[in-house]
């Protein structure tokens, strides 16, 4: 199997100046198939991207996240359909917003139906983000909540924009998924993670918080403006409240690609069970019916382009991904499993070829143009490689 193609897609991309630097890597059942690391961490000229290197994965962790919740699901501990345990009134008692007054006030009413962990996993439970919801952006606003990245648990103590299970949009549910984990676990998400998944997978560069090792091996997010590619600096690291369940983790292509193994063999990867066959695939089976999911209007556009990754194409949503329910644009299978992470980080999971990929950079904003048409030469080399070989 030739991987020069796929070796030409991303360098190129480098040398073009189109992104600062990148780390791909690709699995089939029997083990790795491809890897490559172009570019360099930092402009103008910081250390070159390397195999080791350390990326913010964002919403990546929604995946791992919901993973955990549904371990404690075998375990009987939480249930899919039942009311949610009611760890906190924004869960037990859930509002949902009806519009502003005249004096800019929200009103709210009562919800109409429980919240489940279905609805949290599927972002059907109503909760939002404010990058993509102006009715959140300005709730937010007026009533002071913190922002996510303050680490505190007021921050996710918001209405709902709907009721549960009416519609899908993109939220807040899986940092309430990482508190029913902690609070039903006994343990906090960093823990319950490390001893449950990330160990026994061998995810040895994956946490919520960095070593100073692996600090020296973080990629730098570079904001794209007029001008082209600036750097930012590290964000800096807190205390949190609660460890982001939504969006928290630190990774590397490595450690990713080892947990997509693991989904990829039916929950079962470096000799460790982490889920059953039954709950994997029912994972990777759309649970939201006819509802629509994957498209994003943007209130912030330094943060996030308007997203619609599969135009014209049924998108549905499992228990912990994406699903596109017609083959891709850039080849991937029907029922492919897929997501991303606010800084241009992707992955997607064929489960017909029997493969798994991912895409690392740090860039803003998310589905940068640019970036997401690296993503789709990326992953178009990948199955031309793949068929071209069987």
């Amino acid at each position: 199997m030739t991987t020069t193609q796929i070796d030409e897609v991303l360098s190129g991309a480098v040398e073009r100046r189109e992104i600062p630097g990148v780390v791909a890597m690709a699995v089939a059942e029997d083990g790795v198939f491809y890897e490559g690391a172009f570019g360099v961490r930092a402009l103008p000229g910081g250390a070159a991207m390397t195999m080791d290197t350390v990326f913010r994965i964002a919403s990546m962790t929604k995946a791992i996240t919901s993973v955990a919740a549904l371990q404690l699901v075998e375990q009987g501990k939480l249930t899919l359909d039942d009311p949610v345990p009611p760890i906190d009134p924004a869960l037990a008692k859930p509002q949902v917003f009806v519009l502003f007054d005249r004096a800019g006030r929200p009103i709210l009413r009562p919800a109409r139906r429980a919240i489940t962990l279905r609805h949290l996993l599927t972002h059907t439970a109503g909760f939002t983000y404010e990058i993509w919801n102006p009715n959140t952006l300005k709730y937010n606003a007026t009533s002071k909540i913190p922002p996510l990245s303050s680490g505190r648990r007021a921050a996710l103590r918001m209405p709902l924009m709907f009721d549960p299970g009416e519609r899908w949009e993109y939220g807040i549910n899986i940092d309430w998924v990482g508190r029913l984990v902690e609070e039903v676990s006994g343990k906090a998400l960093d823990g319950y993670m490390r001893d449950h998944i990330f160990t026994p997978l061998g995810m040895k560069d994956t946490g919520f918080r960095p070593t100073d090792a692996q600090r020296a091996r973080q990629a730098t997010i570079h904001q794209r403006e007029r001008g082209g590619l600036v750097p930012q600096p590290f964000e800096e690291l807190i205390t949190p409240e609660f460890w982001a369940g939504g969006g928290g983790l630190y990774s590397t292509a490595a450690d990713y690609i080892a947990f997509l193994q693991m989904l990829l063999h039916g929950g079962t990867h470096n000799g460790a069970t982490i889920l059953s066959p039954e709950t994997v695939k029912m994972l990777g089976e759309n649970q939201i019916g006819k509802l629509h999911a994957g498209i994003m209007k943007t209130t912030t556009p330094a943060r996030s382009e308007n997203v619609n990754f599969f135009p014209d194409i049924p998108v549905g949503w499992g228990l912990a991904t994406l699903i596109n329910e017609m083959r891709g644009p850039s080849g991937r299978s029907m029922g492919s499993l897929s997501w991303a992470g606010l800084f241009n980080t992707y992955y997607w999971l064929d489960p017909v070829r029997r493969i798994a990929a991912v895409i690392l950079t740090q860039i803003l904003p998310f589905a940068d143009k640019v970036a997401v048409k690296v993503y789709g030469d990326y992953e178009r080399a990948i199955c031309e490689t793949v068929d071209g070989a069987s």
